[in-house]
């Protein structure tokens, strides 16, 4: 099993048509044709390893409404344990980014949002179910967006308190400090560099001297750099590796980085090594970029990737 704790957040996506200009204002006419979710965030996570047949386990905060519900409810769903998700009450409603997407195009997101630090009797209620589940994880994500569930002291209560297990942590460049000690990041090349206060420069040296810079600083195994059009670039404390992109058509990069963490932990702990756990990472990604929303990657469709 894998644990997933962090920030959950609903993915609302409005897709319709443009045919005019609004006389209101010199903005898109939207045209609506539907209206769908995706479970988005540290739950796309979840998402993506219920894609990959992998069992899993919710830790985050959900609000004490609709949305909420709707959360534990494709959670069910995909069987995955959602004993960790706290509902709050109406001081904290759950997170929701909508976008609105016409032809293909993404014309504005809007986000509904509480992004203040969890309070401590939180972090108690969700150390207290991981007390529950802890000994069945065979890896823990940590996906931090932010949003105020992953604290600089509530990840490093649960580094130490997960040692010995994989931990694999998709960051923040605000709470770098926080993640030593982890087994691996996968942060883009813009967080990387703001993680140790360098340019975010995309030649091969300059993201290797990121990594190295990375990999020293928080005493990881492994650092896994996302570089957009250039790939990936993977240092495991002696080599860097640096493998091209494998997407042929990028039409979206929504959670794009969920899909990446959850292949290359998955991976790492069903016993491959980490420069074929990063390959395979590459080529879910080149998957999901290629589909329009949020979306997963299965084991057969990074195969025939």
């Amino acid at each position: 099993m894998i644990l997933v704790i962090g920030d959950i957040i609903v993915d609302e996506f409005i897709w319709g048509d443009v045919s005019r200009i609004s006389p209101e204002a010199p903005v898109p006419v939207v045209s609506v044709e539907r209206i769908d979710r995706r479970l988005g965030g540290s739950a796309n996570v979840v998402r993506n390893l219920h894609a990959l047949d992998l069992p899993s386990a919710m830790f985050g905060l959900v609000g004490n409404d609709e949305p909420g519900r709707w959360v534990h409810q494709q959670l069910a769903e995909m069987d995955s344990d959602d004993r960790g998700v706290v509902t709050k009450t109406n001081d904290r409603p759950t997170a929701i980014k909508t976008r609105i997407i016409a032809r293909h195009q993404q014309v504005v997101r809007y986000d509904r949002e509480w992004t203040s630090p969890a309070r401590a009797e939180t972090h108690q209620r969700l150390l207290t179910r991981l007390d529950e589940i802890q000994a069945d994880a065979d890896a823990v994500i940590l996906s931090d967006y932010g949003k105020g569930v992953l604290t600089p002291d509530f990840i490093r209560l649960l580094i130490e308190r997960l040692n010995g297990t994989i931990i694999a942590i998709d960051p923040k460049p605000e709470h770098t400090d926080a993640y030593r000690g982890a087994t691996l990041i996968t942060p883009n090349l813009m967080e990387a560099a703001a993680m140790v206060g360098m340019q975010a420069c995309n030649e091969d040296a300059h993201v290797e001297a990121i990594a190295r810079a990375l990999h020293e600083q928080l005493a990881l195994q492994y650092v896994l750099i996302t570089r957009s059009e250039k790939g990936m670039t993977l240092f495991d404390g002696q080599y860097h590796h640096h493998i091209p992109t494998a997407a042929r058509d990028v039409f979206d990069v929504t959670g794009a980085g969920d899909t990446v963490i959850a292949v290359f932990t998955a991976c790492l702990a069903r016993g491959d090594d980490a420069l074929t756990a990063a390959k395979l990472a590459n080529h879910a990604a080149g998957v999901v970029v290629g589909k329009l929303g949020t979306a997963t990657a299965s084991w057969s469709e990074i195969e025939a990737h």
